[in-house]
């Protein structure tokens, strides 16, 4: 069901219930509202219109092209965050975690998401109403500050991206994609704590998923990296950053 069909009663394809977790304990230390709560009441009070809801491993939340109603924020959980491409061809545009918001791209002006958004493991979602949150916007200036400056990142990291595509060979851009989602998510068990198949690893690098196996077997061969079926972890970030070095960025944080 479209995101369009969403309402303050009911989020559909979602376990919903009102304020389970209160902003003010909330561990995400990232979440601008959480950051917020303690200096600013008029945030404490709007926390109450917030709704709770949990979507399932593989389960679209957002839909491209659909009515913007709101604003997510991740309260455990992974994300991808997507646009199609040419001939219907997924991008990924960046991953999530707690504390990361979700949705902003769409909200503002615009009238109709422009990204789609999928969990990509059982997933704890808080939402925000478009029209409470633009209230909560004019009223509290410190959180309006913050979220000026999340934009801001964002667009210098969207940025980062574009200039890593036209820079970079293959291999480094594929290199740079698993020292980001290593940093985003760290290791568990040596491998990183996110499963991705090969054709997201393609879809976020801006390549082909043949192209992504050709250069993990070339970096496992050279000891950089070992796999376990989709579990990829790394061996030595050091050299790896190494290679990407002379472009002196990082994708993403």
């Amino acid at each position: 069901m479209l995101i369009s069909t969403l309402t303050n009663k009911n989020l559909a394809g979602t376990d919903e219930s009102l304020v389970n977790t209160a902003c003010a304990i909330c561990s995400n230390k990232n979440c601008l509202i959480k950051n917020n709560i303690k200096e600013n009441k008029t945030v404490s009070q709007f926390t109450q219109e917030r709704k709770e809801f949990t979507c399932k491993k593989g389960q679209q939340f957002i839909i491209e092209g659909a009515p913007v109603n709101g604003l997510f924020f991740v309260l455990s959980g992974k994300v991808k965050v997507f646009r199609t491409g040419i001939n219907g061809r997924e991008q990924i545009v960046r991953f999530a975690n707690s504390g990361e918001i979700i949705g902003h791209r769409g909200f503002g002006t615009q009238e109709y998401y422009t990204i789609g958004a999928m969990a990509l493991e059982d997933t704890k979602l808080c939402y925000f109403s478009k029209d409470n949150l633009q209230e909560m916007l004019l009223m509290a200036p410190s959180f309006t500050f913050d979220l000026m400056l999340f934009y801001a990142n964002e667009l210098n990291r969207s940025e980062a991206k574009v200039k890593s595509i036209s820079q970079m060979t293959v291999r480094e851009r594929v290199i740079d994609t698993l020292i980001y989602i290593e940093r985003k998510f760290g290791q568990r068990n040596n491998f990183i704590d996110i499963i991705l198949s090969r054709r997201e690893y393609a879809n976020y690098t801006g390549t082909t998923e043949e192209q992504i196996i050709r250069v993990f077997s070339a970096l496992r061969k050279e000891g950089l990296i070992v796999t376990k079926g989709k579990r990829v972890g790394i061996n030595n970030t050091s050299l790896l950053k190494d290679e990407i070095l002379e472009h002196n960025f990082y994708l993403d944080s």
